[in-house]
């Protein structure tokens, strides 16, 4: 049997112009018998060249997305080749069945999600679950046919009336819903990301300003706490402070891999990036207080009650626990007069190559040293006061 040739053609009406855009289509040829299929791709002149999408900030996609298409028709052709019944009229609707996906866009997501969480922290798998709610009581985007421009523009109107900054909105919702959508891109579930076209405000915050000042932040180390688990809650946060530990790493926090200089060493559970601190005498304090175990409850708790912590100490602030890391981050550039490179360090931050060059020269002994400094003018100001 002979075997179609399968080949991509742009303009083959001939209309054309640099002001006018025309469509790629999928050429089918058996016998001088062609059928055209359209690709839903519309370029103009300059934007195709030999076969390939050129001169475009999507090029990539759009010649990805022609890939899948002629992978589609080959496998449709195989099939009726091998079948012994080949039918021109018949590749187009074979081609659109193979593209029809019977799960809804949310199942889709679901199952998308297992892969995307597999091996990560528990923090990642929370962030997820917590998009997957929020897009399931939505229920905007149910069919794979709803991932459109208009409906991405609804989530961003939606997610603003409830007071969400920029930031919060892209990167804990709008990001999720983009990644699975290049995942059913990827697998022929859809042909076009909405995001390509929409501009969604991605500005972030600088988190340095979600922080206790140096005289709130005594005060909140200070103030009578009404019962003992907000006792608990608010000891919790000033070893926080004084590590800058994120809450995942807060989880995991073991006490043995303190070395006998008192620099404690680990890997972030978020990203895997080393990083170093020398743990000082208010933190060693606290592990002295709950015998070297830390009064550690749900992050959804903590940031609850953290809420009344900051009410006892008459601070009028929307604290959580990642007030905490951020609060030593500005004590340590501020009181503590700590290089940007330490910071860094202690954090576990990745940046460019050249800063993380300069991250892998630091010794422990240099972070230790630094956090000293600050150690000291700490236990001096407590004596002074007391």
């Amino acid at each position: 049997m002979i075997v179609p040739i399968l080949v991509f053609v742009y303009d083959r009406k001939k209309k054309a112009t640099p002001k006018k855009s025309v469509s790629v289509e999928l050429r089918i040829t058996l016998e001088r018998k062609s059928k055209y299929v359209s690709t839903g791709i519309r370029l103009f002149p300059k934007e195709w060249h030999r076969g390939t999408v050129v001169n475009r900030p999507d090029s990539a996609e759009l010649n990805e997305l022609l890939g899948s298409i002629m992978v589609r028709a080959r496998k449709v052709v195989n099939a009726m080749v091998e079948s012994g019944n080949l039918n021109l009229d018949e590749i187009p609707r074979r081609m659109e069945e193979l593209t029809t996906d019977k799960r809804l866009f949310y199942d889709f997501c679901v199952e998308r999600t297992k892969v995307r969480i597999y091996g990560k922290s528990k923090d990642t798998a929370e962030r997820y679950d917590r998009f997957l709610k929020w897009l399931k009581d939505w229920g905007k985007i149910i069919y794979f046919s709803d991932v459109t421009d208009k409906k991405i523009i609804s989530m961003d109107e939606e997610l603003a009336k409830t007071g969400m900054k920029p930031y919060s909105k892209w990167n804990n919702y709008h990001r999720f819903l983009n990644s699975f959508i290049l995942d059913a891109i990827e697998e022929g579930c859809l042909k076009r990301n909405p995001y390509k076209w929409i501009q969604i405000n991605k500005e972030k915050n600088n988190g340095l300003k979600k922080h206790l000042t140096p005289e709130e932040f005594n005060r909140l180390r200070k103030a009578e706490m009404p019962t003992q688990s907000l006792e608990r809650v608010r000891d919790l946060f000033v070893f926080q402070t004084y590590t800058c530990l994120s809450y995942v790493d807060l989880e995991s926090f073991d006490t043995s891999q303190i070395n006998k200089t008192g620099v404690y060493t680990a890997k972030r559970g978020k990203t895997g990036v080393e990083f170093t601190f020398y743990v000082m005498k208010p933190a060693r304090d606290i592990l002295i207080k709950y015998d070297g175990k830390l009064p550690l409850i749900s992050n959804e708790k903590y940031n609850d009650y953290l809420k009344l912590v900051a009410q006892a100490a008459k601070i009028d602030k929307p604290v959580t626990s990642h007030w905490a890391r951020h609060t030593g981050a500005t004590l340590l550039l501020n009181d503590g007069g700590v290089d940007m490179e330490i910071i860094a360090r202690i954090l576990g931050h990745t940046s460019t190559r050249q800063t993380r060059d300069t991250y892998a020269k630091l010794l422990d002994t240099t972070v230790a040293t630094a956090m000293k400094g600050l150690e000291k003018r700490i236990c001096k100001t407590s004596k002074t006061k007391t």
